[in-house]
C-alpha cells in the first residue's frame, strides 16, 4: 500500500482529501504545517507528498526546498495543491523540482489521476536507477549522447513556454537538466546598471540548465524562452545516475560543456576589445549557426537581443547592420536577416 504524506492548514480539507485517499486504498499521514511536514517526510518515508502552498510555520515552497537537501527525502514525488493559481506561482514551483501543480479546487478524478500518473512514473524511474544501477551490456543501457537525449525525450517531465517567458529565475534552486526539444532560449545576466546582458543562446537538441551536479546551487543567470519553446526535464539525480554509470556519456558531455565555455570566453574577448563592426559580424554568424536550422532561411531575431549578445547599444547594431546591407553582406526582409556572404562576415575586422 501506497503512503501518501499529505501537507493543509485548512483541517476540514485536510480530513476530506486523507478520507478520499484512504478509500482509494492509500495509507496517509497528515501534516497541518510546514515544519511538521518536514519532520514527518524523514520519519515516515512516504512514496509522495501532496501540499499546500500557503501555510504556518512554514510554505510549501520551503518545504520542497528542505527536502531537496535530505538524501532519504529527494527523490520522493511532491506534488503543490494550491489556490495560488498565477502563472509564476506555478513556474516557482516547478522550477523549485515540484512533479505537479494542482489547483483547488479540483476533481476527485483529477487528484487521484495526478497521484497515481507520478507513483507510476516514480516506480519506473526506480526500476532503471535502483534495481539495474549497471546495466552493462544491456539493452537500456545509455552508451551516448544521442541515446542519452532519447532518454530525455522518453521519459523526460515535459515543459512549454511561450515566447518572452522566463523559464527559470536567477536564485531559483538548480534541480532539474533540459534538453530543448523546440525552439530557442537565452540566458541571461544583468550588468550593474540593469543592462541586459545575452551570455548563451541554446536551441533545439541543446542541454539547458546545467550546474553542479554534486550540489544544490541556485541558477546564476535567468533564462528566457525566444520564441515557443519545449522543454523535456530529468532530475540532476537522475542525470547524475547515468553519468556514474557510463564514462563515456560523461566525456562526450564534458566535451558539450567545454565547448560552451570556450564560446563564453571568446564572446568575452569579442565585447571586451573587438570594433563594433566585428561584435556585429560575429554575433549574427553566432545567432546563424546556433538557431538556424534552414541555412538558406532568413534569422528571425529581435535587434536587443543581437545587441545583448554582442554588447552593444541597439542603435549602434541598426546602423552596422545597415552598412552590411549596402554592403551586400546580408539582407533584411521583413525585420529578418539572411546571411548572403557568410566568408566575408567572418573577415571583418
Amino acid at each position: 500500500m501506497k503512503k501518501i504524506l499529505l501537507v493543509e492548514d485548512d483541517t476540514s480539507l485536510r480530513e476530506n482529501v486523507a478520507e478520499l485517499l484512504e478509500l482509494s486504498s492509500f495509507k496517509v499521514c497528515s501534516a497541518s504545517n510546514g515544519k511538521m511536514a518536514v519532520e514527518m517526510a524523514k520519519k515516515e518515508h512516504p512514496d509522495l507528498v501532496l501540499c499546500d502552498i500557503m501555510m504556518p510555520e512554514m510554505d510549501g515552497y520551503e518545504v520542497l526546498e528542505q527536502l531537496s537537501t535530505y538524501e532519504s527525502t529527494r527523490h520522493i514525488p511532491f506534488i503543490f495543491v494550491s489556490a495560488k493559481t498565477e502563472k509564476q506561482d506555478i513556474r516557482r514551483g516547478m522550477n523549485l523540482g515540484a512533479d505537479d501543480y494542482l489547483t483547488k479546487p479540483f476533481e476527485e478524478e483529477e487528484l487521484l489521476s495526478a497521484i497515481e500518473c507520478r507513483l507510476k512514473k516514480a516506480d519506473q524511474m526506480e526500476a532503471l536507477f535502483t534495481e539495474h544501477p549497471k546495466r552493462i551490456n544491456q539493452e537500456d543501457e545509455i552508451r551516448n549522447l544521442n541515446e542519452l537525449k532519447n532518454f530525455f525525450d522518453d521519459h523526460g517531465q515535459l515543459f512549454s513556454f511561450k515566447k518572452d517567458e522566463t523559464i527559470y529565475f536567477k536564485g531559483d534552486h538548480s534541480n532539474m537538466v533540459y534538453l530543448i526539444l523546440k525552439g530557442v532560449v537565452k540566458s541571461c545576466g544583468l550588468d550593474e546598471e540593469g543592462k541586459e546582458l545575452i551570455t548563451s543562446v541554446y536551441a533545439e537538441d541543446d542541454f539547458l540548465g546545467f550546474t553542479s551536479l554534486t550540489d544544490h546551487l541556485p541558477y546564476q543567470e535567468y533564462a528566457v524562452a525566444m520564441e515557443d519553446v519545449e522543454l523535456a526535464g530529468i532530475s540532476k539525480e537522475k542525470v547524475k545516475a547515468i553519468l556514474e554509470d557510463n564514462k563515456s556519456v560523461s566525456l562526450e558531455l564534458m566535451d558539450v560543456i567545454t565547448g560552451d565555455l570556450e564560446n563564453i570566453k571568446k564572446q568575452l574577448l569579442q565585447m571586451a576589445y573587438s570594433s563594433v563592426r566585428k561584435k556585429t559580424a560575429q554575433t549574427l554568424l553566432m545567432y546563424y549557426k546556433a538557431i538556424n536550422k534552414d541555412k538558406q532561411g532568413p534569422l528571425k531575431i529581435a535587434r536587443s537581443d543581437l545587441a545583448g549578445v554582442a554588447g552593444i547599444a541597439t542603435e549602434s547594431l541598426i546602423r552596422t547592420l545597415s552598412d552590411f546591407k549596402h554592403e551586400g553582406l546580408i539582407a533584411i526582409e521583413n525585420r529578418n536577416i539572411l546571411v548572403l556572404d557568410e566568408e566575408a562576415l567572418k573577415q571583418i575586422h
